[in-house]
């Protein structure tokens, strides 16, 4: 028996077939196309908008700690106020009246 020179047994065939044919008319394919892009502008437009309001919540929140604040320093102030009025009050109080 004569060899053709290759001395490798031939392959078998492949188990994987070619890919498949999109046999749809081009405009149809072109419409998938724009629904991704348009499914993904729309997840892009949903994300900014998540973060523009978790962004505006954490500016109030931040807002209203400041303005706690302020109203607890606000309230100590009158607090000393308060006392230190008291205080002058009781000292003319004692005092001596002069006549």
């Amino acid at each position: 028996m004569p060899t053709s020179g290759n001395s490798l047994p031939p392959l078998p065939p492949s188990r994987h077939s070619s890919p498949p044919v999109d046999d749809r008319p081009l405009n149809c394919q072109r419409r998938r196309g724009g629904m991704v892009f348009v499914i993904i502008a729309l997840a892009l437009l949903l994300a900014i908008g998540f973060f523009f309001l978790t962004n505006q919540r954490r500016e109030d929140a931040q807002s209203r700690a400041i303005t706690d604040a302020a109203e607890t320093v606000d309230n100590a102030a009158r607090s000393v106020g308060d006392a230190a009025q008291r205080a002058m009050d009781k000292l003319r109080d004692r005092e001596p009246k002069k006549d």
